[in-house]
């Protein structure tokens, strides 16, 4: 179980599906539609939704790119975090959020796999959560011209890894779309 006192909740963290980062992702639609599943489960189960935003010169607010896409609409009771780095924590105001929330717990979707989901999902695990990552609810765009290997695979690698990920008091680890739930984690076994 997380290691922070009196933070029994689970929330959906939904990071940057935005415009400008999924548009030429790997699988984008599909993806898409299974984080709009997450979001509708959670919402059913009474569980946050927390939505955290990209900004950049690449991702100016405001404008079209930055935009979430079309098919994920947050509500106004939902909260919206900006950042500019890549770990969702990263000054700004998303440990605040959570602590209100009394979250201990998260499962993450979102993009870039190979970026703002992974820096987040180690983010998050070394303040002290536990983190479940959506395998089949992430994505990135192909950078094998920049020598990173296809996106299926930097998928599937990131989804092996955090599968078996540890920490001391702490849990990690992934689950399908189909499988995924926002009741406390279960405690793990001595």
């Amino acid at each position: 179980m997380t290691t922070l006192e009196n933070r029994p909740h689970t929330a959906l963290l939904v990071i940057d599906v935005q415009k400008g980062v999924v548009g030429g992702a790997h699988d984008r639609d599909t993806v898409v539609a299974n984080i709009a599943t997450l979001v509708d489960r959670a919402r059913a189960e009474g569980a946050p939704v927390v939505w955290v935003q990209h900004n950049s010169d690449q991702l100016v607010s405001g404008t079209e790119g930055w935009a979430y896409v079309q098919e994920l609409v947050r509500t106004d009771a939902e909260a919206l975090v900006q950042k500019t780095y890549p770990d969702s924590f990263e000054a700004t105001d998303l440990e605040d959020v959570l602590a209100a929330g009394r979250i201990g717990r998260l499962v993450v979707a979102g993009a870039q796999t190979d970026e703002c989901v992974r820096a987040t999902l180690h983010g998050a695990l070394t303040r002290g959560y536990d983190v479940t990552l959506v395998e089949d609810a992430h994505t990135t765009e192909d950078l094998t011209s920049f020598g990173a290997p296809p996106p299926d695979k930097v998928i599937t690698h990131t989804n092996l890894y955090w599968r078996y990920h540890t920490a001391p008091g702490r849990t990690a680890g992934t689950v399908t779309t189909a499988d995924a739930e926002f009741g406390p984690a279960a405690k793990p076994e001595e």
